[in-house]
């Protein structure tokens, strides 16, 4: 075997009698290498992949935005930042304004000046606590309506994933789904809850999603051409 396919990810498969680990890197380009003791299971190489699926999606993440290099927020008053596919301005204020560093307030974000050094993070922590909120009462509405159980759902960095459907039922989505609008946000939803019938993306789990989501085509479309505008906070 040279190759192996794990869903959206493919790897060349390098066996090596001398080798007594598995090791995956992701080289240069982006390509997706394993190195296996000669002889391993299929099995064993597909069950490692999902185990290390988060570090893969961060790698490749990484290399993307080596590549892109996009530019990053100034955090300058009038600045827009994205939140369920709307802009709002940002407005600097006093630190005595108010209690958070960052806060809504009012149509506009508000950042305290003592916390510009850290304004990303600040932005991300923020982001992520609404995503696990908003995320979390969707998944459970959608759950409900198309018969599964999650077993949880994370908020984390998945790279350059919306979603991902993990080990054990638990949904996985990036914190960037939040900025994302809301119908569009909803797909990233429902296609994860669809992995906990139809594990890969066969004609089985299209027409399933398609089942749940009759206009689903229209979304995915919308994501794979805006995706990349609600990056680089």
């Amino acid at each position: 075997m040279t190759q192996l396919a794990v869903d959206d990810l493919t790897f060349e498969v390098r066996e090596s009698a001398r080798r007594k680990t598995l090791e995956i890197t992701v080289d240069r380009d982006g390509e997706l290498v394993i190195a296996a003791p000669s002889g391993t299971d299929e099995q064993h190489l597909r069950d490692f992949v999902v185990e290390k699926r988060l570090w893969i999606y961060r790698k490749l993440a990484e290399k993307a935005e080596n590549r892109r290099r996009l530019p990053r927020k100034q955090y300058i008053n009038g600045e827009g930042f994205l939140y369920l596919g709307r802009s709002y301005r940002l407005k600097r204020v006093p630190d005595d304004a108010q209690d958070a560093p960052l806060k809504l307030v009012a149509g506009r974000f508000q950042l305290r000046e003592d916390a510009l050094p850290e304004a990303r993070e600040h932005f991300i922590r923020w982001y992520s606590a609404r995503a696990s909120d908003w995320l979390t009462a969707k998944v459970k509405e959608q759950a409900r309506r198309m018969g599964v159980e999650p077993a949880g759902v994370k908020i984390q960095d998945l790279g350059y994933r919306w979603g991902s459907c993990g080990k054990g039922s638990r949904v996985y989505f990036h914190w960037k789904t939040i900025l994302l609008p809301r119908h569009i946000a909803e797909y990233v939803v429902v296609h994860e809850l669809v992995h906990l019938h139809e594990p890969h993306h066969t004609p089985a789990f299209r027409r399933r999603l398609e089942r749940f989501m009759p206009d689903y085509e229209q979304r995915k479309d919308w994501l794979a051409r805006h995706g990349i505008e609600v990056e680089g906070v």
